[in-house]
């Protein structure tokens, strides 16, 4: 055999395994808004039997459309989540390389939070903000859905990576960014917040901003008051006194 036959030969790609052409049939139908109901149904009954990774991959593909009626949708999804969670860690790269590319991540980020401990679910959800920038994107759910799983962990980690939105050029992210740095209850976010209400246009925000003071009992540094009394002046329902406390009118 010359040369050029070894290069040929050694660039083709390994023969499929087995398990392989077991999981390609049902993961093209479980992939296809198309298909028959009852042949979906099934196809993604066959995959959760198998079990494997790969059949975990395929099982995501469901989670890239929706069908009517919603009724079926959500079992359908029902069925290949309890699927994706009955592989448990090994199907993690999976839900992880979905959540790369998905418009949606909703049903990946419970996947990863049923099958992990707190500490390897935290990591992996750091990891995913820290993959989203503050740049402007088509679709900004996906930063959305992280900044609403930030919510509900804690850690200096994860105030710091909800107060990276702040800055974010949505309005919609900048909101929840509010809301996921302030549900951290750190006083070290005082600064960084009034830095971001004295760059904010939106008054929806800046009224965030002193609900979440008022709520946590925080009051504004004698250093930032003059900055915060500018950045309060179109904002109506909320009062900043002499002393750094922001009370609603």
């Amino acid at each position: 055999m010359g040369f050029f036959d070894f290069l040929k030969k050694g660039s083709s790609p390994p023969p499929a395994t087995s398990a392989e052409k077991k999981v390609s049939g049902p993961a093209k139908v479980v992939a296809d808004k198309r298909a028959q109901t009852y042949d979906r149904a099934e196809a993604i009954q066959q995959l959760c039997v198998i079990g494997t990774p790969e059949a975990a991959a395929a099982l995501l593909k469901r989670f890239t459309f929706s069908i009517d009626p919603s009724i079926t949708d959500q079992e359908e999804k029902d069925t290949a989540y309890a699927g994706i969670i009955e592989v448990g860690e090994p199907a993690v790269p999976a839900i992880l390389a979905f959540c790369e590319r998905a418009e949606v991540l909703t049903w990946p980020l419970r996947m990863l939070k049923e099958i992990l401990d707190e500490e390897s679910y935290v990591e992996k959800l750091l990891a995913l903000a820290e993959g989203q920038d503050t740049e402007y994107a088509r679709n900004v759910e996906p930063k959305l859905q992280v900044l609403s799983a930030l919510e509900e962990v804690h850690g200096e980690e994860v105030r710091l990576a909800a107060e990276r939105f702040l800055e974010d050029v949505n309005e919609n992210v900048r909101f929840h960014a509010i809301a996921a740095t302030f549900a951290q209850a750190n006083p070290e976010s005082i600064p960084p917040i009034l830095r971001a209400m004295a760059e904010e246009e939106s008054v929806r925000i800046k009224n965030k901003i002193c609900d979440g003071f008022v709520t946590r009992a925080w009051k504004v540094p004698e250093e930032l008051l003059e900055q915060a009394r500018t950045s309060m002046k179109d904002v109506y329902d909320f009062r900043l006194s002499a002393d750094g406390v922001i009370a609603r009118h």
